[in-house]
């Protein structure tokens, strides 16, 4: 097996075990119902955010040596689109999503008592309408991946 073939592998898990956490994460914790559910959904949600970084900076590092260990990689639509996707959802997460978990982040800590406030509603819808956005972009990306269809 060559070198190349273990980088396209890497690259494969790469992707399973950093996307595939990340299109749940916006699941995991509309489960809760009372404020510790939700706490905990939070918890767990962050748990599985480090598989989705880790996975994410083996996917663009496997992907860019892929890219110099085949240059007319980067010659075809389909890999500069999905490099150019990637970067913009990794962008996504200190521009977009950080500013919009932070209040959410803030209220999980100072709210007391059971019940859920109507502002973690109103903060949240935000912030998993940009998340859900990220998603649809990693979709993209992996459509291209597949078909690479230019």
């Amino acid at each position: 097996m060559t070198f190349y073939k273990i980088l396209v592998i890497i690259h494969i898990f790469s992707a399973i075990i950093g996307m595939g956490p990340g299109f749940i994460l916006t699941t995991v914790v509309k489960s809760g119902k009372t404020m510790t559910e939700l706490r905990h959904s939070y918890a767990v949600r962050h748990k599985l955010h480090i598989y989705v970084m880790i996975g994410g900076t083996l996917l663009l590092v496997t992907g860019l040596l892929l890219g110099v260990m085949n240059p007319s990689l980067f010659k075809m639509g389909w890999y500069l689109t999905s490099l150019v996707l990637f970067l913009v959802a990794l962008a996504s997460g200190p521009l977009l999503l950080s500013p919009r978990s932070r209040p959410v982040k803030a209220l999980l800590q100072s709210h007391k008592g059971e019940e859920i406030p109507e502002e973690y509603w109103r903060l949240s819808k935000i912030l998993f309408r940009y998340e859900n956005l990220a998603n649809v972009i990693f979709i993209i990306i992996i459509f291209l991946m597949i078909t690479k269809p230019f």
